[in-house]
C-alpha cells in the first residue's frame, strides 16, 4: 500500500511516524530540527528527553517534532503508554524524564556531605524498587551557602556513573513534618496544635490513624492551600511524659539521633583496638583526676599538676591536661567519622544526651573512667610564677584516672568540708597551679560576663524536682582555666608547624551593635564612647559601674547581645571574649567535631601515628587527611550551624521544663523581672527560673499607654505607670504551656481578661491588630520625654 494512503491511526498503532526528523549537532549542544510534522516513535521521544538541556514536557516535545493540534492528542496517549510501560516518569512542572533517571530541573534536599561535595536526593521519588539517586551538588560562588537539610531547585545532568546538580535557587524549608498535639474541637473534629509557638494556626486533621486526643504526634501536610490538612504519620506519646520535651526539640530541629547499623558496628570494632601501651607515653603512675558536673554522662578531660623541680622555673608548676584520644578510634573517612560530622556536636538535654558518637565510645572507651586504662592525648604545660605558659608539648599517652569527682565534692575537699584521700597528692597542687593561671587571666582581662546557668533537676522517673541556677564555684573556674590553657597550646603548637587549624573565632562587636548599646545605655544616663578602642576590658569597666544598680541584669544581657557569635574557621580572627590571639578547641573531642580535627592535625604535625589496625575494617591513618584539609572551611561553617542548632534546642527544652514546673503554680503570684518591652506588652522572666512570659498591654487597664521606643518602656497617659526593661515586680501567673514553652502573666489587680487570642480567632467580628490603648512614641520623642 502506498505510504500516502496509510491512515494516521495505522501509524500510531504500529509505532511508526509518517515523516522523519533529523537531529543536527553543533559544537555547543544538540538541537532538534523538524522537517515535517508527525508523531515520533518511542525511541525518538526517549532520545529527545535524554538530550534536551531544558525540562521536556508535552509542550516541548510537541514543539520539537512540529506536531499539530490533532497530533497532540495522540502524543498524550503515547506518553501515557510509555509511562505505564515504565519507560518515562513525570517530574516537577509535568516534565518527563527517563524512568530511573532524574528530571532536568527538580527540587533536591541536601542529605549528606562527602568530603568537599554536598549530596542531594530528589524530594519526590516514586520509582518503585529503585532507591532515590544521590546527586553531587556543584556549588558556585560563596562556598558553604548550603548545608544538610536545605532544599534547592537545581538543574541536573548525568556525569560519569551518576548525576550532578547545579543549584539554581535555595528554597524555603519545607514543612514536611508537623509536630504537634492532637486536640478535639467542637463537634468532635480533631485539630493538630503545633508545638512551635511561632505557628499561630492549628491544622485540621484528615487522617489521625490510631492517635488519640492528647497524643504528641508527627504529621505531614496534605492538600493544597488554603485547604491544608494533616495526616498523622508517627505517634510519640504523651507530651507531658518524661523525655517528651527532648523529643519535641529533636524532631523540631531535625537533630540526627539514631546511628546507622554500620556506624554502631564500627564503634564496637574500634573499641576493641589495642591501646599500644608500648608506643604511648605511660602516665598511669600520676594521680590524674577528672572533675565534672555531678550529672555528667561522659568524661573526656582530666588534669594533674605538681611543683616544677626545674631550677630555671622557681615557683612554677608542671601540669597535664589529658584528653580522651578520640582520633584513635574515629578515623578520617570512616562510617563513625561521617556520622560525627553530620552531628557536629553532642546535644545535652535535662533527661538525655544525643551523642556525637555511639555510646560504645562516648560512654565507654572514650570516657575517662576511674581506675581504667584509657588512651589519651596529653597536653604537657610548664607554668611560671606569673601564670604564663612558657612551654608545651603533646603526646599520645595511656592514663589511669585516679578518681572522677563532681565539682561540688572537689570544692568541699579544698574548703575542708569533706575528706578526700586525693586532697594532698592531687587537689592541692591543682589549686596552687590554678592560682597562677588565674593571675595571668586577670592580667589578660577577658570579658567577665557572669550570667546564670539554669539547671533542671529530675528524679529517677524523669519528673521535675526543681529548676535552679547553677552555683558558680572555684572548681568550675579551675577546670575552665586549665582547658583554656590547653586550647591555646594546641593552636600555637599547630601554628609552629604551619599545620591546618580549626580555630574557635570570636570577633569584636560590630559598630551597629555598639551604636545600639550606646543608645540603650543612654536611657540609664550612662555614656559609652564609640571612638575608643574596644577591648573586653572596656565592657568589664562598664559592668563594674553597674555592679550595685538594680538594672545590672538587663545591662549585662544587653552587653551580651552586643557581642558577635563565636564560630569555627580555619582562618584565625582571634578570640575577642577571651582576649586571645590564637584559640582552638582541643579539650572535648567526644562531643565536638572541631576538637577531633585539632587532634588529627596534632597527630600529623608531630608524627604521633600509631600502628595500623589489622583486618582492613578500620582505616589505617588517624592524622588529618587531605580531604579534611581541603574541606576545613566548609566543615567550620557546618559545625557552627550545628552548634547553634543544639543551643537553640537545649534552650527551648529547658524553657519547656520551666513551664511544666510552673504549671502547678498557675494563679499564684511570682517574683519576676521585665526582660523586654514592645508596643503590645512586656515580657517578664521568673526570678531564679527564667522562661519569658508575656503581659499583654490589654491587661494593663483601660487607659492609653505610650510606647517609648528609645527607653523601651510603656507608660500610662493618666496614671504615669511605667513598665521598663529590668524592672522587678510581682505578677500573677495565668498560663504555663509546656508544649509551646509559653508563659503568660497579668498584674495582681488586673481586671478580668477577655478570651485569649486563640479562641478569639474562631469568632466572627473580632478585630486584630494593635490594641486600642497603645500610642507609639518614636525614638526622638521618647528621648525628649526623658
Amino acid at each position: 500500500m502506498p505510504a500516502r494512503v496509510l491512515t494516521y491511526w495505522h501509524l500510531v498503532r504500529d509505532g511508526a511516524a509518517p515523516y522523519s526528523w533529523i537531529m543536527a549537532s553543533t559544537e555547543k549542544k544538540k538541537s532538534f530540527k523538524v522537517r515535517r510534522a508527525g508523531l515520533p516513535t518511542r525511541d525518538q521521544v526517549m532520545e529527545f528527553i535524554a538530550s534536551s538541556d531544558q525540562p521536556a514536557g508535552k509542550r516541548e516535545i510537541a514543539k520539537a517534532f512540529g506536531l499539530h493540534a490533532q497530533d497532540k492528542i495522540a502524543l498524550k496517549a503515547l506518553l501515557k503508554d510509555m509511562a505505564d510501560e515504565g519507560l518515562i516518569d513525570v517530574g516537577p512542572a509535568r516534565a518527563f524524564h527517563k524512568m530511573g533517571g532524574v528530571p532536568k530541573v527538580t527540587v533536591l534536599r541536601i542529605v549528606d556531605v562527602d568530603g568537599s561535595t554536598l549530596i542531594g536526593t530528589p524530594e519526590r521519588w516514586e520509582a518503585e524498587g529503585q532507591p532515590a539517586p544521590r546527586l553531587r551538588v556543584v556549588e558556585r560562588g560563596k562556598r558553604g551557602a548550603l548545608t544538610i537539610g536545605d532544599r534547592i531547585l537545581a538543574r541536573t545532568e548525568e556525569a560519569g556513573r551518576g548525576f550532578v546538580a547545579h543549584p539554581m535557587k535555595k528554597l524555603a524549608k519545607a514543612s514536611e513534618e508537623l509536630l504537634g498535639v492532637v486536640e478535639e474541637g467542637d463537634g468532635g473534629k480533631l485539630w493538630l496544635r503545633p508545638v512551635d509557638k511561632r505557628i499561630r494556626k492549628d491544622t485540621p486533621i484528615s487522617d489521625v490513624g490510631s492517635a488519640k486526643p492528647g497524643d504528641l504526634v508527627l504529621a505531614e501536610p496534605v492538600g493544597r492551600p488554603p485547604r491544608i490538612s494533616a495526616r498523622v504519620t508517627d505517634i510519640l506519646g504523651d507530651p507531658f511524659a518524661p523525655r517528651s520535651f527532648s523529643l519535641i526539640a529533636i524532631h523540631k530541629h531535625g537533630i540526627p539521633h539514631v546511628f546507622p547499623e554500620r556506624a554502631e558496628e564500627e564503634a564496637v570494632t574500634a573499641s576493641e583496638l589495642p591501646l599500644h601501651e608500648d608506643k604511648r607515653e605511660d602516665l598511669r603512675h600520676l594521680p590524674i583526676v577528672a572533675i565534672d558536673p555531678a550529672d555528667a554522662r561522659d568524661h573526656d578531660d582530666a588534669v594533674w599538676a605538681a611543683p616544677d623541680d626545674d631550677p630555671s622555673n622557681p615557683g612554677g608548676y608542671r601540669a597535664i591536661v589529658a584528653i580522651a584520644d578520640v582520633s584513635y578510634y574515629v578515623r578520617p573517612g570512616s562510617a563513625l567519622d561521617k556520622e560525627a560530622r553530620k552531628r557536629g556536636n553532642s546535644v545535652y538535654f535535662p533527661d538525655l544526651v544525643v551523642p556525637m558518637l555511639p555510646h560504645q565510645l562516648s560512654s565507654d572507651m572514650c570516657s575517662l573512667r576511674a581506675e581504667k586504662d584509657r588512651a589519651a592525648m596529653a597536653c604537657h604545660l610548664v607554668v611560671n610564677a606569673s601564670g604564663n605558659v612558657t612551654s608545651w608539648r603533646f603526646s599520645r599517652a595511656v592514663i589511669r584516672v585516679a578518681a572522677v569527682m563532681a565539682y561540688e565534692d572537689a570544692q568541699a575537699a579544698i574548703d575542708g568540708e569533706q575528706e578526700n584521700i586525693l586532697l594532698e597528692p592531687a587537689l592541692k597542687p591543682l589549686w596552687e597551679c590554678w592560682k597562677l593561671l588565674r593571675k595571668a587571666r586577670e592580667k589578660r582581662e577577658p570579658l567577665a560576663l557572669d550570667l546564670p546557668e539554669r539547671r533542671v533537676v529530675l528524679d529517677e522517673h524523669g519528673k521535675i524536682v526543681s529548676v535552679a541556677v547553677r552555683e558558680r564555684l572555684d572548681a568550675h573556674m579551675l577546670i575552665e582555666d586549665y582547658m583554656i590553657a590547653a586550647n591555646v597550646a594546641a593552636a600555637k603548637a599547630l601554628e609552629a608547624k604551619k599545620a591546618p587549624i580549626m580555630y574557635r573565632v570570636h570577633e569584636p562587636p560590630s559598630r551597629e551593635k555598639l551604636v545600639a548599646l550606646k543608645d540603650f545605655l543612654a536611657t540609664f544616663d550612662m555614656e559609652f564612647a564609640l571612638g575608643q578602642v574596644i577591648k573586653p576590658a572596656t565592657f568589664n569597666r562598664l559592668i563594674d559601674r553597674v555592679r550595685d544598680l538594680e538594672e545590672k541584669p538587663q545591662i549585662m544581657e544587653q552587653i551580651l547581645r552586643s557581642q558577635t557569635q563565636a564560630y569555627y574557621s580555619p582562618q584565625n580572627m582571634g578570640h575577642f571574649g577571651l582576649s586571645l590571639g590564637s584559640y582552638g578547641h582541643f579539650t572535648s573531642p567526644i562531643r565536638r567535631y572541631a576538637d577531633l580535627l585539632v587532634h588529627r592535625a596534632l597527630v600529623g604535625a608531630y608524627g604521633m601515628e600509631l600502628p595500623a589496625p589489622k583486618g582492613g575494617v578500620i582505616p589505617e591513618k588517624t592524622a588529618l587527611s587531605g580531604e579534611d584539609f581541603e574541606n576545613m572551611g566548609r566543615i567550620g561553617e557546618m559545625i557552627s550551624q550545628y552548634e547553634r542548632r543544639a543551643m537553640e534546642a537545649e534552650r527551648e527544652t529547658i524553657d519547656r521544663y520551666v513551664a511544666a514546673f510552673l504549671a502547678a503554680h498557675v494563679g499564684e503570684l511570682v517574683e519576676t523581672r521585665i526582660t523586654g518591652v514592645q508596643s503590645f506588652g512586656f515580657f517578664a522572666s521568673v526570678e531564679g527560673l527564667g522562661g519569658d512570659g508575656l503581659v499583654p498591654v490589654s491587661t494593663l487597664g483601660d487607659e492609653r499607654f505610650f510606647y517609648d521606643e528609645a527607653a523601651r518602656a510603656l507608660e500610662g497617659v493618666e496614671s504615669g505607670d511605667r513598665y521598663s526593661s529590668g524592672q522587678r515586680l510581682s505578677l500573677r501567673l495565668v498560663e504555663a504551656d509546656p508544649i509551646n514553652a509559653v508563659l503568660r502573666f497579668e498584674l495582681p489587680d488586673a481586671p478580668p481578661q477577655r478570651p485569649s487570642f486563640k479562641k478569639d480567632r474562631m469568632r466572627p467580628g473580632i478585630k486584630r491588630g494593635r490594641p486600642m490603648n497603645i500610642r507609639h512614641v518614636g525614638a526622638k520623642r521618647g528621648k525628649h520625654r526623658r
